[in-house]
């Protein structure tokens, strides 16, 4: 009998730590980047973080079942968490515009891949 229980719950920790690491890192940049529309701090914090709440369990809980290789797997994972997320913000900070919200995006999504992939290559996530 195979025991996948320890298996799972490990797989779900390194989720969390590397969500951890993706909202510390993707909030504060995406916040200050849409600092000059209609909402205060702790809306625009509430706000950036739902968004990673909201495409974070994809990149790592649909994305890598779907029988993609690997590359293809992380690149069509950060395509859709930045335009998600675009989109998100669009809808969010509408006053914005798409091409603010896009920056916001982009940025702090590359800021976290490229640091989760440091730190995948040290060990620090797994």
């Amino acid at each position: 009998m195979v025991h996948t229980v320890g298996v799972v719950d490990e797989y779900v920790a390194s989720w969390f730590r590397a969500f951890l690491w993706t909202t510390a890192l993707e909030v504060p940049v995406a916040a200050w980047l849409l600092r000059d529309g209609d909402a205060a701090l702790p809306r625009r914090v509430a706000r950036v973080s739902l968004a990673s709440v909201l495409t974070h369990p994809a990149v790592w809980f649909v994305f890598p079942f779907l029988g993609l290789s690997y590359r293809a797997q992380v690149a069509a994972s950060e395509l859709w968490a930045v335009l998600a997320e675009l989109v998100f913000y669009r809808l969010m900070f509408w006053e914005l515009g798409w091409r603010r919200c896009a920056q916001a995006s982009l940025l702090a999504n590359a800021l976290s891949f490229l640091t989760g992939l440091g730190l995948q290559r040290w060990g620090a996530l797994g």
